[in-house]
């Protein structure tokens, strides 16, 4: 029996967080109201203290819990795709599907808004996860580099900074500007990108 209920409270632990992730997108971590999340969740607000002690502790939860949801869907699959700018290419348009699927808002990019001047342990993950995420891009990149696919002297972290500036465009073009254009502009921007960090060809 205990280990049924603890099956079952790590469901139900599960079900709030997803459900406070579909909030936070909407109206931020901070915004996000434990009485509203309840009512939505058909508990009471204790109930639901009884699963996070704070909301700040469900606002972590939240986070991590995009923060693996995002690797699993973005980053990881690179490791299946043919090395160098293929693998490049493949993670751009599953960066920009992970922006779509999710209603056209990246939490993470909405945080960015929310807490960067904004002190404390959430600020201090969202941070953390998004020096990850570029460095990330740079070695993707840098698998570019070593299959003669980018030039030897790219700029690795300068490529990473492009790459979520045209990203950062593509969400606002296409949530808050509803462009029908903004996977046109936004590939247009990345071959741009491509074609300046490509390796001049041998002759």
């Amino acid at each position: 029996m205990a280990g049924t209920d603890m099956a079952s409270g790590g469901q139900t632990r599960r079900e709030i967080v997803n459900q406070a992730s579909m909030l936070a997108r909407e109206v931020g971590l901070e915004g996000m109201s434990l009485g509203a999340l309840a009512t939505t969740m058909k508990m009471s607000k204790s109930g639901l203290f009884a699963h996070f002690k704070s909301k700040q502790a469900l606002q972590l939860d939240v986070l991590r819990s995009t923060i693996v949801r995002f690797v699993e869907g973005v980053v990881d699959p690179a490791a299946g795709e043919p090395r160098g700018e293929p693998a490049v290419r493949a993670t751009f348009g599953r960066h920009l599907q992970w922006i779509r699927s999710n209603n056209g808002s990246c939490l993470f990019m909405a945080l960015s808004h929310e807490y960067d001047d904004r002190p404390g342990p959430v600020r201090d993950l969202l941070e953390r996860s998004q020096h990850d995420w570029h460095r990330t891009i740079a070695r993707i990149a840098r698998g570019a580099v070593k299959q003669g696919h980018f030039r030897q002297d790219l700029d690795l972290m300068q490529f990473a900074y492009e790459w979520v500036g045209i990203a950062m465009a593509f969400q606002q073009t296409h949530k808050l500007l509803a462009s029908i254009h903004a996977d046109r502009m936004a590939q247009s921007a990345f071959e741009a990108l491509l074609a300046r960090s490509r390796a001049a060809p041998s002759h």
